[in-house]
Protein backbone atom coordinates (compact mmCIF):
# COMPACT_ATOMS: atom_id res chain seq x y z
CA UNK A 1 0.00 0.00 0.00
CA UNK A 2 1.32 3.44 -0.84
CA UNK A 3 2.08 6.04 1.82
CA UNK A 4 -1.02 7.99 0.68
CA UNK A 5 -3.20 4.88 0.94
CA UNK A 6 -1.86 4.11 4.42
CA UNK A 7 -2.52 7.68 5.57
CA UNK A 8 -6.02 7.55 4.13
CA UNK A 9 -6.77 4.25 5.87
CA UNK A 10 -5.51 5.61 9.20
CA UNK A 11 -7.61 8.77 8.82
CA UNK A 12 -10.74 6.75 8.04
CA UNK A 13 -10.15 4.48 11.04
CA UNK A 14 -9.58 7.48 13.31
CA UNK A 15 -12.78 9.16 12.08
CA UNK A 16 -14.78 6.00 12.73
CA UNK A 17 -13.29 5.71 16.23
CA UNK A 18 -14.08 9.35 17.09
CA UNK A 19 -17.62 9.03 15.73
CA UNK A 20 -18.20 5.99 17.94
CA UNK A 21 -16.81 7.74 21.00
CA UNK A 22 -18.71 11.00 20.50
CA UNK A 23 -17.47 14.54 20.92
CA UNK A 24 -16.44 15.85 24.35
CA UNK A 25 -19.70 17.83 24.47
CA UNK A 26 -21.75 14.73 23.65
CA UNK A 27 -19.85 12.69 26.23
CA UNK A 28 -20.51 15.35 28.88
CA UNK A 29 -24.21 15.41 27.96
CA UNK A 30 -24.40 11.62 28.15
CA UNK A 31 -22.73 11.63 31.56
CA UNK A 32 -25.17 14.32 32.71
CA UNK A 33 -28.13 12.29 31.46
CA UNK A 34 -26.84 9.21 33.28
CA UNK A 35 -26.38 11.18 36.52
CA UNK A 36 -29.90 12.61 36.20
CA UNK A 37 -31.32 9.12 35.62
CA UNK A 38 -29.48 7.83 38.70
CA UNK A 39 -30.78 10.74 40.80
CA UNK A 40 -34.35 10.15 39.59
CA UNK A 41 -34.10 6.47 40.50
CA UNK A 42 -32.80 7.38 43.98
CA UNK A 43 -35.62 9.88 44.47
CA UNK A 44 -38.19 7.29 43.40
CA UNK A 45 -36.88 4.87 46.03
CA UNK A 46 -36.94 7.50 48.81
CA UNK A 47 -40.17 8.79 50.39
CA UNK A 48 -41.40 11.94 48.63
CA UNK A 49 -41.25 15.32 50.32
CA UNK A 50 -39.19 16.64 53.20
CA UNK A 51 -40.13 17.15 56.84
CA UNK A 52 -42.57 19.70 58.24
CA UNK A 53 -42.63 21.18 61.74
CA UNK A 54 -45.21 22.97 63.86
CA UNK A 55 -44.66 25.12 66.96
CA UNK A 56 -47.60 24.60 69.31
CA UNK A 57 -48.98 27.48 71.37
CA UNK A 58 -51.98 28.06 73.63
CA UNK A 59 -54.68 30.63 72.90
CA UNK A 60 -52.77 33.10 75.09
CA UNK A 61 -49.54 32.52 73.18
CA UNK A 62 -47.78 30.24 75.69
CA UNK A 63 -45.35 27.92 73.88
CA UNK A 64 -46.74 24.40 74.13
CA UNK A 65 -44.14 22.28 72.37
CA UNK A 66 -43.22 21.18 68.88
CA UNK A 67 -44.27 18.58 66.35
CA UNK A 68 -42.35 17.11 63.42
CA UNK A 69 -43.83 15.10 60.59
CA UNK A 70 -41.82 13.36 57.90
CA UNK A 71 -42.27 10.75 55.19
CA UNK A 72 -42.10 7.11 56.27
CA UNK A 73 -42.15 3.85 54.35
CA UNK A 74 -45.97 3.70 54.30
CA UNK A 75 -47.10 7.30 54.89
CA UNK A 76 -46.05 9.96 57.38
CA UNK A 77 -44.52 9.70 60.85
CA UNK A 78 -45.41 12.31 63.49
CA UNK A 79 -43.43 13.07 66.63
CA UNK A 80 -44.85 15.45 69.26
CA UNK A 81 -42.98 16.92 72.23
CA UNK A 82 -45.56 18.86 74.22
CA UNK A 83 -45.02 21.16 77.20
CA UNK A 84 -46.95 23.60 79.38
CA UNK A 85 -50.21 21.71 78.89
CA UNK A 86 -52.75 20.69 81.56
CA UNK A 87 -51.94 17.24 82.99
CA UNK A 88 -54.15 14.42 81.75
CA UNK A 89 -55.19 12.75 78.52
CA UNK A 90 -55.87 14.91 75.48
CA UNK A 91 -57.22 14.29 72.02
CA UNK A 92 -54.77 15.46 69.37
CA UNK A 93 -55.38 15.63 65.64
CA UNK A 94 -54.01 16.99 62.40
CA UNK A 95 -56.52 19.56 61.12
CA UNK A 96 -57.09 20.47 57.50
CA UNK A 97 -56.24 24.20 57.47
CA UNK A 98 -52.89 25.72 58.39
CA UNK A 99 -54.33 28.58 60.45
CA UNK A 100 -54.27 28.89 64.25
CA UNK A 101 -56.24 31.91 65.41
CA UNK A 102 -57.32 31.98 69.05
CA UNK A 103 -59.07 31.72 71.25
CA UNK A 104 -60.81 28.59 69.92
CA UNK A 105 -58.57 27.75 66.93
CA UNK A 106 -61.67 27.13 64.81
CA UNK A 107 -59.70 28.50 61.85
CA UNK A 108 -57.83 25.17 61.70
CA UNK A 109 -61.01 23.62 60.30
CA UNK A 110 -62.04 20.00 60.68
CA UNK A 111 -59.78 16.99 60.93
CA UNK A 112 -57.51 16.28 57.95
CA UNK A 113 -59.64 13.77 56.05
CA UNK A 114 -58.73 13.54 52.34
CA UNK A 115 -60.34 10.09 52.05
CA UNK A 116 -63.69 11.27 53.56
CA UNK A 117 -63.89 8.61 56.24
CA UNK A 118 -65.37 8.83 59.73
CA UNK A 119 -63.48 9.80 62.86
CA UNK A 120 -61.70 7.40 65.14
CA UNK A 121 -58.89 4.88 65.17
CA UNK A 122 -61.43 2.39 66.57
CA UNK A 123 -64.27 3.36 64.23
CA UNK A 124 -64.99 0.58 61.68
CA UNK A 125 -65.74 3.32 59.10
CA UNK A 126 -62.68 5.39 60.04
CA UNK A 127 -60.29 6.84 60.40
CA UNK A 128 -59.39 10.35 59.27
CA UNK A 129 -55.83 10.79 58.02
CA UNK A 130 -55.34 13.22 60.91
CA UNK A 131 -56.62 10.95 63.69
CA UNK A 132 -54.00 10.11 66.31
CA UNK A 133 -53.77 8.25 69.62
CA UNK A 134 -54.36 10.37 72.72
CA UNK A 135 -51.57 12.53 74.11
CA UNK A 136 -50.86 11.81 77.77
CA UNK A 137 -49.47 14.80 79.66
CA UNK A 138 -47.75 14.35 83.01
CA UNK A 139 -47.89 16.46 86.16
CA UNK A 140 -44.99 18.51 84.77
CA UNK A 141 -47.09 19.57 81.77
CA UNK A 142 -45.04 17.49 79.35
CA UNK A 143 -46.03 14.68 77.03
CA UNK A 144 -44.69 12.87 73.98
CA UNK A 145 -46.38 11.04 71.15
CA UNK A 146 -45.09 9.20 68.10
CA UNK A 147 -47.57 7.94 65.53
CA UNK A 148 -47.65 6.72 61.95
CA UNK A 149 -50.24 8.13 59.53
CA UNK A 150 -50.49 5.21 57.10
CA UNK A 151 -51.20 6.16 53.49
CA UNK A 152 -50.90 9.91 54.15
CA UNK A 153 -48.83 12.12 51.85
CA UNK A 154 -46.83 15.28 52.47
CA UNK A 155 -47.53 16.94 49.10
CA UNK A 156 -49.86 16.62 46.13
CA UNK A 157 -53.64 16.59 46.05
CA UNK A 158 -54.95 16.01 49.56
CA UNK A 159 -51.40 16.20 50.96
CA UNK A 160 -50.49 17.69 54.31
CA UNK A 161 -48.82 20.72 52.73
CA UNK A 162 -51.47 21.46 50.10
CA UNK A 163 -52.57 24.99 49.20
CA UNK A 164 -54.18 25.77 52.57
CA UNK A 165 -51.72 23.77 54.69
CA UNK A 166 -52.50 21.90 57.90
CA UNK A 167 -52.31 22.36 61.66
CA UNK A 168 -51.86 20.19 64.73
CA UNK A 169 -54.48 20.77 67.43
CA UNK A 170 -54.50 19.59 71.05
CA UNK A 171 -57.94 19.23 72.66
CA UNK A 172 -59.03 19.68 76.27
CA UNK A 173 -60.45 16.18 76.77
CA UNK A 174 -59.56 12.61 75.77
CA UNK A 175 -60.57 11.35 72.33
CA UNK A 176 -62.87 8.30 72.63
CA UNK A 177 -61.37 7.16 69.29
CA UNK A 178 -64.73 6.27 67.73
CA UNK A 179 -67.32 9.06 67.80
CA UNK A 180 -67.63 11.08 64.61
CA UNK A 181 -66.61 13.84 63.99
CA UNK A 182 -64.01 14.45 66.74
CA UNK A 183 -64.20 11.76 69.42
CA UNK A 184 -65.88 14.06 71.97
CA UNK A 185 -62.45 15.54 72.65
CA UNK A 186 -63.68 18.95 73.75
CA UNK A 187 -62.31 22.41 73.08
CA UNK A 188 -59.07 23.24 71.28
CA UNK A 189 -56.40 24.33 73.75
CA UNK A 190 -53.22 24.44 71.65
CA UNK A 191 -52.46 24.72 67.94
CA UNK A 192 -49.49 24.86 65.58
CA UNK A 193 -49.25 25.33 61.81
CA UNK A 194 -47.12 22.89 59.85
CA UNK A 195 -44.43 24.42 57.65
CA UNK A 196 -41.88 22.71 55.45
CA UNK A 197 -38.51 22.49 57.20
Amino acid sequence: MSRLGTSLAVAIAASAFLAACGTPAENTANAGNEAAANEAAANEAAPAGGAATAALASATGVASGTATIEPSADGLRLTVNAEALPPGTHGIHVHMVGKCEGPGFETAGAHWNPTTRQHGLENPQGSHAGDLPNLVVGADGRGTLTANLAGAAMTGEGGLLDADGAALVVHADPDDLKTDPSGNSGGRIACGVFAAS
